[in-house]
């Protein structure tokens, strides 16, 4: 390897020739776009969760708490709704009981239950978040799917008992 002079400045010149690097180039570049394509059109929506919290950018993993205090980052506040790095999220195939104000005994206990076996369930490793038809519901919160394996964690809840499937407004658990 050498440096020759020229009228712009020094310029660094190979003894391998200029070839060296049109060699690999294109094939890393073909490689590159199978891989993203092959990403893309397997996944049906964001890998997130314990597992991998960001798939797309490395993040560290994510391990969700009940929510407690005013900073709700990645946190559970009932059987039905979470935090997700800084997003309310409304799980939105079911409806689990209310924790805050349940108009019953039975539906207070319910819904600690459903509130812990959320928990547990969102702990469980990576998930994915899938859109509906509507986007925010009233309140503002992310509506979503919640799925782990090609289940719906709400569809867990319900088979428990711990909640219902969404029919477009609130059940009565009392």
């Amino acid at each position: 390897m050498g440096f020759t002079k020229r009228r712009t400045g020094l310029r660094f010149r190979s003894r391998r020739g200029p070839h060296l690097g049109e060699r690999w180039f294109p094939a890393a570049l073909v490689a590159l776009a199978l891989a993203v394509f092959a990403i893309v059109f397997t996944c049906d929506g964001p890998v997130l969760g314990a597992g991998s919290a960001r798939a797309a950018s490395g993040a560290q993993s994510v391990r969700f708490a009940m929510c407690s205090g005013p900073v709700r980052e990645n946190c559970v506040v009932d059987g039905d709704t979470f935090w997700f790095q800084g997003e309310k999220i409304r799980l939105s195939d079911i409806d689990a009981p209310e924790v805050n104000e349940p108009q019953c005994q039975r539906e207070a206990e319910l819904g600690a239950r459903a509130s812990a076996r959320l928990l547990v369930l969102l702990n469980g490793g990576a998930f994915r978040l899938q859109a509906g038809d509507r986007d925010r519901d009233r309140y503002g919160r992310l509506l979503r799917t919640v799925s782990r394996g090609g289940e719906s964690l709400g569809a867990v809840l319900v088979r428990e008992g711990l909640a219902k499937q969404w029919r477009g407004s609130r059940g009565r658990w009392c």
